[in-house]
């Protein structure tokens, strides 16, 4: 019987598992699912979110949950930046509308500290949003997975 608590790949980690690792993130967050997401992390799990500090998977499901209900549209495309055993840093960019149909893209950095199953035990994210036109967007994909053929944030300029 599978263990729910193992999220491979595990570290430390290569080159290529920490690019799985970023790759099964974006994915779970792209599902815009907060209790799917939350199961990636450790119960305990402590994160810093721009000004907020959550701390374990209800308050991260309650801090996802007011996340998805005020950015719609979301999209979301990470890439490794650096890894080095348990951690892994990673830069991102999403596209975003709020009620009033304004657009945004959001850039930040993470930090990533996981445990011996490989559920993410520290996240640190900063994050700046940017204005944008409709027209300026660059995530046009369907709700849901980024298309595999789909350019990331280095092809696109990001």
């Amino acid at each position: 019987m599978s263990n729910p608590e193992l999220r491979p790949p595990l570290p430390p980690f290569t080159n290529e598992a920490a690019a799985q690792k970023v790759r099964a993130a974006e994915d779970g967050w792209n599902t815009r699912d907060p209790q799917r997401v939350a199961l990636a992390y450790t119960p305990d799990s402590a994160w810093r979110n721009r000004s907020e500090f959550i701390t374990g998977r209800q308050e991260i499901v309650a801090f996802l949950t007011r996340k998805w209900a005020k950015e719609l549209e979301y999209r979301l495309i990470k890439e490794l930046w650096a890894f080095s055993g348990d951690r892994i840093a990673v830069r991102f960019a999403y596209e975003w509308h709020d009620d009033s149909g304004n657009w945004f893209r959001s850039y930040g950095n993470e930090n990533w500290e996981f445990d011996a199953n490989g559920l993410m035990k520290r996240r640190y994210a900063n994050i700046n949003d940017l204005p944008i036109a409709e027209a300026q967007r660059k995530f046009r994909w369907p709700q849901g997975r980024r298309p595999d053929d789909h350019p990331g944030l280095s092809d696109l300029g990001l």
